[in-house]
């Protein structure tokens, strides 16, 4: 299962800010309604990440989960699947993905390096639509994050596959220049692509997607990026049959990623 990324240590200022909330298992019917929209994107025989709903036929994830770590080759679509919704075996929804967009920048070989987070983006395009009653796929935000701001993230991960958790509240530690989001929310091997939520207009919009996580001056930080215009960047590609890269050849293994496998 894809693995999220640690890269390099962050140093960041120290900042007053609430206490972070713990992350809590959406084991339930109840505890999980309103965030089908996030599901488990399943890599055969790769691993998975998380993924997120944000139209009918479209789910935002992180680039480098659409790699293969030991061969460095794209992963092809035919090996895609994405469970909306998946806990305890079960999905409101499975669709397999007929094409995926990656933002044009993103170099899986390029590993640890830091400049590769703002670019870790990926779109893909399912094969049919998912109106099941009950999925509302989740907007992007159009406000940029601000140091201190309050975040949630939805994610699964290592020892939690089979059902997504919530952290309700983490912070945004910095905003850096080069477009990388440093947030304090506690992520694990599997959690790649996953939603950050903040509360925009009185709803939830998601405003980064996790790529990594790096060590912080002081306690362990995720990283993402800022998305700005990139996710209409990526829907435009996919509705014109442009995948945003050339990357179908191998670029090289990311020896510095590891994967949790099912």
């Amino acid at each position: 299962m894809r693995a999220i990324l640690t890269i390099l240590t962050i140093l960041l200022t120290p900042m007053a800010q609430a206490q972070d909330s713990r992350l809590q298992a959406l084991q339930t019917a109840d505890a999980s309604r309103g965030w089908e929209a996030v599901g488990r994107l399943n890599m055969d025989g790769v691993g998975f990440c998380t993924g997120t709903l944000i139209s009918p036929t479209r789910v935002l994830t992180a680039a480098h989960c659409l790699f293969d770590r030991n061969t460095g080759a794209r992963i092809d679509e035919s090996r895609l699947e994405f469970l909306a919704g998946w806990r305890t075996g079960r999905a409101e929804a499975i669709r397999a993905v007929r094409n995926v967009a990656i933002w044009p920048g993103f170099r899986f070989d390029a590993g640890a390096a830091l400049a590769n987070v703002p670019t870790d983006l990926a779109l893909l395009e399912l094969d049919r639509p998912i109106r099941t009653t009950g999925i509302r796929p989740f907007a992007i935000a159009s406000s940029p994050l601000e140091r201190g701001d309050t975040v949630a993230v939805v994610s699964y991960g290592r020892g939690r596959a089979d059902a997504p958790s919530i952290q309700e509240s983490c912070h945004v530690l910095d905003q850096r220049r080069d477009g990388v989001s440093v947030f304090s929310c506690q992520i694990e091997f599997g959690s790649s692509g996953s939603p950050v939520f903040a509360v925009q207009d009185n709803e939830l919009r998601i405003v980064s997607v996790i790529s990594a996580m790096a060590e912080g001056s002081r306690d362990p930080v995720s990283l993402g990026m800022r998305l700005g215009a990139r996710v209409d960047a990526l829907s435009l590609a996919l509705d014109n049959g442009v995948t945003g890269t050339t990357a179908r050849q191998p670029q090289g293994a990311r020896t510095t990623a590891r994967f949790l496998r099912p």
